[in-house]
Parts: C-alpha cells; structure tokens; sequence
C-alpha cells in the first residue's frame, strides 16, 4: 500500500542513510524540506523531496497545507510498566517531604514493588498497554521500557515478559531492559552485596535465557548501588551481550558516568549533577548522555545541564522517564518544551535530541529517528503550524494531528 503526503508546510529531521546521532554545533542544525512530499510504502518511507518533483498516479494522497512532518519521538528511558500510581507519595512531597525522606519511610521504588507484586501479569499487562496507547497518540514512535518494580526474578520476569507482550502486539519499536539493580529490597537492606550477587548470578542468567531484555541497568546513586555494584553488573551483563544503560548522577556523582564510558554503557541517563570529570570521560565515547527533564520538573530538582554537553562537544538525548513516583508523563512534546525552556536548548536542538540522539540512545538509529528513505514510516503530521519553533513554544498539547506507525494511521 501507498500513501503519497504532498504540500508539507516544513519536513523536518531529513537525513542520509547511516546518520546515526549529532552531537555539538550540529545539534543546532535540523535539516528540511520547504513545501515537500512524503511517500509511504507499507511501513517504510519509500520517498521524498520538494512538490516540483512530486510523484503522481498514487492512489491514496493526502494533502498536508500548512502542516509539518518529522518522524515519530524516540523515548530512550521509560518505566512505562507499573502497578497503580504513587499518588500519595506526590501529596506528602507537597507538603515537604523530600524524595529520600519518602523512600526512607517505605516510599518510592520499594513501593512500587510491593504494588507490582499484588498484581497479576494479565492486569499489569493491560495497565501497560493503556499508557502505550496514550504516549503512541502522543507522537512516541519508539520507546525503551525498563523492569525495576519487581526486584526479585519472579517479580522482574513478570515485567519484561509483559514489555515482550506489548512488542509483539504492537509490532512496535520497543527495547527492553533489566533493571533488577533499582533499590535494595528490605529484606536487603543490610545485605547489599546479596543481593547484588542474586541479580548478577541467578535473575540474569534466567533473563538472557528467555531472551527477554536488550539491555542492563542500574540505578548508581549514594543510597543504592555504587560504582563497584555498577561494574560489577555491566561486566556480568556483557557476558550475556547485554549492553549497560545507567541511571547516574541524579542526586549526587559518584564517578558513575566514568564507570558508565569504561564499560561501552550506550547511554548515561538523568545527569541532573554534573562534574567536569564526567564531561571529560564522555568526549571522544560512544556513549550518549540523556537527559529527563521530566523528572526535574516534576521532583523540583535541577535540569541537566544539557547547553554545557553540547558545548563541549557532545551529543545529547533527552527522555521522558515516564514512571509512577518521578515523572507520571510520558508526553514527549512536554519534554520537548522543557528541554528548550528550562535546559536553554534550541528548538532545532531539543527536536535531535528527541528524535535521531533518542533512537540512538535505544540502539535504534538505523530503524527510526529521522526521515530517510528505508526507515520505518512512524511519523508525526502536525496541526497548522509556522515553523518546527512551534514545537518548542507550545508546551501544553494540541500539536499533533496525525500519528502513523508502521505506515498505519492511529
């Protein structure tokens, strides 16, 4: 099946075969087409170029006056499978509870295990699917989605089995990745080193067996797991051929992102703390710094200092974190929108950020993130807009019009 677009206002993010990420100055370069065409065959973008050169004789077209198009969000770090909600959490942090105060009373993650654990697969699995459908409608066209809330091996199969599920019925782009190192369960708690060995030696060799992750994680952050724990699990995670994705200075840096780069992580996340020694571990790596300025809106804690990374040279993701206790959003415009006016990031930037830096940063440059003739058609057609600067200046919704993934509209 063909579908031909024609009179797109601006096609953004236009890109030639094995461009895989930007980085610096080049972030601030977001290549387009002025009055373009797109042809869609299947689910692949089969075409484009400017209306003089526009092919006729297809059979389904759409006109797109005054509309933009640019490919799909790629949402690199995601807790998207969850139990319930938190939302008695968020009430005691307005009335002055720090993030560490709830976690040390019951709180946070351990919270969100003993829910997941009440809960059966088949119910977790349609919570899931509902939050897929909502940030799929919202432009996300690739998403990594994390286990975390089980924290024993019954508890993490069910997740990544449920992440397994939600691929399979939506024939969509999705990573998934082992998180079984996100906090210490209680009864753990004066027996890190256990437990450590319990998620390295019995949760993941059960996990590679059943082929259920693409990638490791660890939460590296003072109260959690340390720099040790961290390699320790990156190194056992590489005998599987699962590569390392780090939850790192969020609160506090502890030499994780240097930890991070030694062991090949693809990607570093949250980086809201940041040292001159972390900036200088990640030049010349082929590690993608990401950024959940999400998270920092919604714990009131501070952004990522995203404008220093890409002046010095490095490229730049940024993510939803979309989870119960830090971030319940999943809209990646909004993080878009924030990236530009609380990171100080262009729009042109905040836009590869959220496109061809987040595909890469899920290990999915050559699939999606940008439009280019042989990836996968998941596009984003906007309303009537002047320019992509809109994307970045309206903030509280109502941009999209169409979303196609798969070449399928939704």
């Amino acid at each position: 099946m063909q579908t031909l677009f024609t009179n797109i206002r601006q096609l953004l993010q236009i890109r030639p075969p094995g461009t895989t990420r930007v980085a610096g100055a080049d972030m601030a370069e977001l290549p387009l087409l002025e009055n373009a065409w797109v042809l869609i065959e299947d689910d692949l973008i089969a075409g484009f170029g400017e209306m003089a050169t526009c092919p006729t004789g297809v059979r389904f077209e759409l006109d797109c006056t005054g509309q933009l198009m640019l490919p799909s969000w790629c949402d690199s770090h995601t807790h998207l499978v969850y139990a319930g909600n938190r939302e008695g959490e968020w009430l005691d942090r307005l009335q002055g509870l720090s993030y560490a105060e709830i976690a040390a009373k019951g709180g946070g993650i351990v919270n969100s295990a003993a829910l997941l654990g009440q809960l059966s697969e088949e119910d977790l699995y349609e919570q899931s699917r509902e939050r897929l459908m909502t940030v799929i409608r919202q432009g996300t066209g690739a998403i990594e989605i994390k286990s975390g809330y089980g924290l024993d091996l019954e508890g993490e199969l069910k997740m990544l089995r449920v992440i397994r599920r939600l691929r399979e019925e939506f024939q969509f782009p999705v990573r998934a990745t082992f998180l079984g190192a996100h906090a210490l369960p209680p009864q753990y708690k004066e027996d890190k080193a256990e437990y450590v060995r319990q998620v390295c030696e019995e949760m993941l060799p059960q996990i590679a067996k059943e082929g259920l992750a693409d990638y490791v994680d660890i939460f590296c952050e003072k109260g959690y797991f340390d720099v040790a724990d961290t390699e320790r699990l990156l190194t056992a995670g590489a005998k599987f051929g699962l590569r390392g994705k780090i939850h790192v200075n969020q609160f506090n840096a502890i030499g994780g992102v240097g930890a991070g780069v030694k062991h090949g992580a693809l990607s570093v996340d949250h980086l809201e703390e940041l040292e001159e020694e972390d900036v200088t571990a990640l030049k010349g790596s082929d590690t993608m710094p990401v950024a959940l300025p999400g998270c920092s809106f919604f714990l009131g804690i501070p952004y990522t200092p995203g404008r220093e990374l890409i002046e010095a040279g490095l490229p730049l993701a940024v993510a939803s974190d979309f989870n119960p206790g830090s971030c319940p959003s999943g809209n990646m415009n909004f993080v878009v929108a924030l990236a530009c006016s609380k990171m100080k990031l262009t729009p042109a930037e905040a836009i590869n950020a959220a496109t061809i830096n987040g595909a890469y940063a899920m290990g999915l440059a050559e699939e999606v993130g940008s439009i280019t003739v042989g990836k996968r058609a998941n596009l984003i057609l906007t309303n009537l807009l002047d320019s992509y600067v809109s994307l970045g200046y309206y903030f509280g919704g109502g941009l999209i019009d169409r979303v196609y993934v798969n070449g399928q509209y939704i």
